[in-house]
C-alpha cells in the first residue's frame, strides 16, 4: 500500500518527534500541517517530512484538507490522519496496512481505524473488525477517492465534531467504517479528571472555554444534519451537550467562563453562524 500521512500541529514540543517516529517509516510521505503562529520547521528533519506552515490557527478541518489535497495531487489513494499527541505501538501501522491490503471489502470502506487506547477505553473486542458509527480522527487511514466523493472535512466546523461529522457523512453516502481491533493507538486525553457524585462517575475533560463553545455549537449542527439518518446517536450528542452546561460549569476549572462560552455557542447555532469564533462565514 502506498500511503501518505498528515499530522496536524499546534504549538508542538519535542514530544511530537517521538510520536511521529512511531509511524513515519510506514508512510511514503508525511505532511506536517502546522496551525501554529510561529515557524516550527526546525523540529522536523526526517526526509519524509514535508512541513506546511499555515501561519495561524485555521482549524483542524482545514489542516486535514490541506494534507488530503496534497496527497491527492501526488497520486495517493490512502491517507493516514494523525493528531500530534498520538503514537502507534511498535509495528502497529505496518500490521494495519497489511490487514487493509487483504480486506476484500476495502473499496467500500471510507475509514479504517485502530483501537484507541486511552485512560478510559473499553475492553478490546475479540473480533478483528468492528464497525463503530463514528471514530476519532487520529490513527485513521481514509480512502481518498471516497474523501473526494463526500467533499472532505467541513471547514466551517473549525474544531470539534469534525471527525464525527466526516464519519456520518461517509456512512450516509453508503460506505462503512472498520475498526481494526488488533492495531493499537496510544491516545492522550489531556487534562481529564473523574469526579464522583451520588455514586455516579462524571468524566471531566477540562476542555477550554473556547473548545466548549465549538462543542456545543457543532453538536446542534450535527443533530440538524444527521438526525433523520442516525436519530439515536444525534439525540445522545445533543443530550451530552446539554449536560455539559451543568457538568462543565460545576465540576471543571473556570466553570463560569465555560458557561458563558457554551451559551454563546448555542446562541450562534440559533443564529446560523459558522466558522471560526468571531470570524463567521
Amino acid at each position: 500500500m502506498k500511503l501518505a500521512g498528515v499530522v496536524v500541529l499546534y504549538n508542538p514540543d519535542q514530544k511530537v518527534i517521538q510520536n511521529i517516529t512511531s509511524y513515519i517509516n510506514e508512510v511514503d510521505v508525511l505532511y506536517l500541517v502546522d496551525n501554529s503562529s510561529k515557524d516550527n520547521s526546525l523540529l522536523f528533519t526526517h526526509e519524509k517530512a514535508k512541513y506546511i506552515p499555515l501561519h495561524g490557527n485555521t482549524g483542524i478541518a482545514h489542516a486535514l484538507n490541506v494534507g488530503a489535497k496534497k496527497a491527492i495531487d501526488n497520486g495517493f489513494h490512502y491517507l493516514l490522519t494523525m493528531d500530534q499527541d498520538s503514537m502507534f505501538e511498535q509495528n502497529a501501522l505496518k500490521s494495519m496496512k497489511s490487514i487493509i491490503d487483504d480486506d476484500a471489502e476495502k473499496d467500500m470502506v471510507g475509514i479504517y481505524s485502530p483501537f484507541h487506547k486511552t485512560a478510559i477505553s473499553e475492553p478490546v473486542p475479540e473480533e478483528l473488525f468492528t464497525s463503530p458509527l463514528v471514530v476519532m480522527t487520529s490513527g485513521n487511514i481514509i480512502n481518498l477517492d471516497i474523501y473526494k466523493y463526500v467533499e472532505g472535512f467541513k471547514e466551517w466546523m473549525f474544531i470539534d465534531c469534525v471527525d464525527f461529522e466526516y464519519g456520518l457523512n461517509v456512512r450516509k453516502h453508503g460506505y462503512t467504517i472498520k475498526q481494526i481491533n488488533t492495531v493499537f493507538l496510544e491516545h492522550e486525553l489531556g487534562d481529564y479528571e473523574i469526579k464522583h457524585i451520588f455514586n455516579k462517575k462524571i468524566f471531566c475533560d477540562n476542555h477550554s472555554a473556547l473548545r466548549r463553545y465549538y462543542i456545543v455549537r457543532n453538536s446542534f449542527y450535527l443533530y440538524d444534519m444527521y438526525h433523520n439518518d442516525y436519530p439515536d446517536y444525534c439525540e445522545a450528542v445533543v443530550k451530552q451537550a446539554k449536560q455539559s452546561f451543568f457538568y462543565a460549569t460545576v465540576f471543571e476549572k473556570h466553570g463560569f467562563k465555560k458557561l458563558i462560552y457554551m451559551i454563546r455557542g448555542y446562541r450562534d447555532y440559533r443564529r446560523g453562524k459558522k466558522g471560526e469564533y468571531g470570524k463567521y462565514d
